[in-house]
């Protein structure tokens, strides 16, 4: 395999500060909420998300194995396989850092939690093409004793985190080749990652170069050490599916000027669909806001409002609920890594 990095650019696209918020660690870069123009996330603002520099991977010589003690065969495709060999399906989904918040989950506890400073911005949504991974792991003969699947990646940190066989056999579990019908850009995950719908953006590895289909649970740092719900007295527990939760589509803070306008805004429950978005003025009523759909399992589901403010300052709060019932809290109970914040944000806005 080869591959080339210029340590002078960790991270390949532009990061534009009118489209991107900038964590701070060279890597990382979120999604301005207040640049969201439709349902997909366009990728010159999708959030980039990186343990190392992106990796500079060659097409014509990257190879993905697939092997195992799960697996009665080892198989290698090529990049040309993927394309010529399988049917590609695409689909919409939305992916989000467990992460996510993370900064202002420090501000409700009073402490700074270690780790990507994350605002609001690590969340975007597009429409991924690949292949079933099923359709890749069925070549290998998959045995009898086949448990776990585990992506790994081609970069310095060698990303990798397993999945259960049954959520790895998912029809939307996909090694994703282009994103928004372009060839899939370097920083997100060229020439093939995968997409583990509905569950934290750390399960849908990147730049993957190896699968291994295991016959007994794995334990690696990113489903034991990180990415796990840790506190005291508790034990880690690996994170899956995100909770449910909500974004207003405006800065932090905001301003805005008096008179009727429409606020918008965005809310995701992981594998689990948006069933409605309730939204608060002060210490007003709880309203229904609007839901603009698609309503899916695994999407973000956009909402809105009307309002029409007289000049002052405000704060706006909003309450997402999914299908099971479950809203938003006004307070995440603490972790120690600072992951799954899920709180209604109290959204200050400036109008005049």
């Amino acid at each position: 395999m080869h591959t080339t990095r210029d340590i002078r650019t960790p991270v390949v696209k532009p990061a534009i500060a009118a489209l991107m918020e900038d964590a701070g660690t060279g890597l990382d870069y979120g999604t301005r909420p207040d640049r969201l123009p439709g349902l997909l996330t366009p990728l010159d603002r999708f959030f980039v998300r990186n343990h190392a520099p992106t990796p500079r991977l060659d097409a014509r010589t990257w190879t993905l194995r697939v092997e195992g003690a799960g697996v009665r065969r080892a198989v290698r495709y090529t990049y040309d396989d993927l394309w010529r060999r399988f049917p590609l399906v695409s689909l919409i989904r939305t992916m989000e850092c467990a992460g996510n918040r993370r900064a202002l989950f420090g501000i409700e506890h009073g402490r700074r939690f270690g780790g990507v400073q994350w605002g609001r911005g690590a969340i975007a949504t597009a429409e991924w093409t690949g292949i079933p991974l099923r359709d890749l792991l069925e070549p290998a003969g998959l045995n009898d004793a086949a448990v776990e699947v585990m992506p790994e990646g081609l970069d310095e940190a060698r990303g990798r985190r397993p999945m259960p066989l049954a959520k790895a056999l998912a029809p939307d579990t996909l090694l994703a080749l282009a994103m928004n019908g372009e060839i899939l850009p370097p920083d997100h995950g060229f020439p093939a990652r995968v997409l583990v719908s509905g569950w934290l953006g750390a399960a849908s590895i990147k730049w993957v170069g190896r699968i291994e289909v295991s016959d007994r649970p794995l334990s690696v740092p990113w489903n034991t050490e990180d990415y796990v719900i840790v506190g005291p007295g508790r034990p880690a527990v690996p994170i899956t599916s995100t909770p449910v939760a909500s974004l207003v589509e405006l800065p932090w803070p905001a301003r805005l000027h008096s008179g009727p306008q429409t606020i918008r805004g965005r809310a995701y429950a992981g594998e689990d669909r948006v069933t409605a978005v309730d939204y608060r003025i002060d210490d007003g009523p709880w309203l229904p806001a609007a839901l603009d759909g698609p309503g899916l399992a695994g999407v973000w589901t956009r909402w809105r409002f009307p309002w029409d403010p007289a000049p002052g300052a405000y704060v706006v709060r909003v309450r997402a609920t999914d299908e099971h019932g479950r809203s938003q809290p006004d307070t995440t109970p603490w972790n120690d890594l600072g992951y799954c914040h899920t709180s209604v944000l109290p959204h200050p806005v400036v109008v005049t």
